[in-house]
């Protein structure tokens, strides 16, 4: 019997058997297939089977698992992970628990997906995979519009694969020739490339390749081991599975050729505060880079804003100054970049002139 981790308390306990159940969802390109492959590894029958979803209800251990018609070579492998709880009360709980220590969730009541009736709330991990915490509250045998694309993966995402054409992403990992493909992409992703020995010449070559294998407003992902200072090839020997990085480039460095390479919204999405290895003085960071082509050179419309602060001017890529407190004239495109990148908040839009006086309270 396995004994169960309680996950709406701090301490992991051995308690009673409960009715908490993991729950791992799979997309699979053949469905009836991959039926047929787990009956066998389970050594049961899919409790809920239809022609684009099946679903095995495991005891021991204790696991929903369950099969998406959706092809991997497309979207990954993994649908998203979770738990399913026995009723709404330790839901909530665990909800508020998140909550309490600075997890976001989105949350939906009485939803109908998957062939059934659930309550649940979403959380993205770090690496943007899906969590889903619910309560089954009854089957339908019709699939329910409550999973929707814009919950599952992203608004963005569901965007683009509700258009013609399924999103094309080219994957480049370490040691891997760097081939994208002849259609341009809509994403790039490029993991540990820079963590073999590569020339700056042939570092600014790739970063080029990228920009232009990518669509206009397309996004690069860059995935590396960096330092805030050089470190020689030559001495570099890391531990473990770090064992097969054989260069870490500079960060700053990295970063600018990226900038160079005329890519723009340039952020840093994943900076550690304490590095993975200390080299002598040079400390070596999990980095992740992301950062977009320009999504058109023509403006389409103008505004007026204002830096709010706290310093006294910022300044973007594009090379837009903006003062603290001053009116700054920026394209409509800018703005939304700076919707995108989560820094429009420290601006305030100035409204057009409309006629109507407006009551703004008394100083004081």
């Amino acid at each position: 019997m396995l004994t169960q981790i309680k996950i709406n308390d701090n301490k992991a306990e051995t308690a009673a058997p409960t009715p908490v159940r993991f729950h791992l969802s799979l997309n699979v390109s053949d469905l009836p297939q991959a039926v047929a492959f787990f009956e066998r590894v389970l050594g049961m029958p899919p409790a809920k089977q239809r022609t684009d979803y099946a679903k095995f209800e495991l005891d021991s251990p204790p696991l929903v698992f369950s099969l998406e018609q959706r092809a991997p070579s497309v979207h990954g492998s993994l649908n998203h992970v979770g738990f399913r709880f026995a009723d709404a009360a330790t839901l909530v709980d665990v909800q508020r628990r998140l909550e309490q220590v600075g997890i976001q969730t989105q949350r939906e009541d009485g939803v109908e997906c998957c062939y059934a009736r659930q309550t649940k709330f979403w959380v993205n991990d770090l690496d943007h995979r899906l969590w889903e915490f619910y309560v089954l509250e009854g089957d339908l045998e019709h699939r329910g519009a409550g999973q929707s694309l814009d919950n599952m993966i992203g608004a963005d995402a569901a965007a683009n694969m509700m258009s013609a054409h399924e999103p094309v992403i080219y994957e480049h990992f370490m040691g891997m020739p760097f081939a994208p493909p002849a259609e341009l992409c809509d994403e790039i992703r490029m993991r540990g490339t820079f963590n073999m020995p590569v020339s700056d010449e042939e570092l600014k070559e790739r970063l080029m390749a990228a920009r232009q294998h990518l669509k206009p407003g397309g996004k690069i992902h860059l995935h590396q081991l960096t330092s805030d200072t050089p470190i020689s090839d030559e001495t570099l020997s890391l531990p473990g599975r770090a064992s097969v990085v054989k260069h870490v480039p500079v960060r700053s460095a990295l970063l600018q050729a990226v900038h160079d390479a005329g890519f723009e919204q340039v952020a840093l999405t994943k900076f550690g505060s304490s590095p993975c290895f200390t080299l002598g003085d040079a400390e070596l960071r999990e980095t992740m880079i992301e950062a977009r082509t320009r999504a058109s050179d023509c403006c389409e419309g103008w505004m007026d804003i204002v830096y709010k602060g706290p310093f006294v001017s910022i300044q973007d890529d594009e090379g837009h100054v903006f003062p603290r407190g001053e009116r700054v004239s920026i394209c409509n495109a800018t703005w939304k970049a700076m919707e995108t990148a989560g820094v429009a908040s420290q601006f305030t839009r100035i409204a057009k002139p409309t006629g109507v006086a407006i009551s703004c309270g008394t100083p004081g």
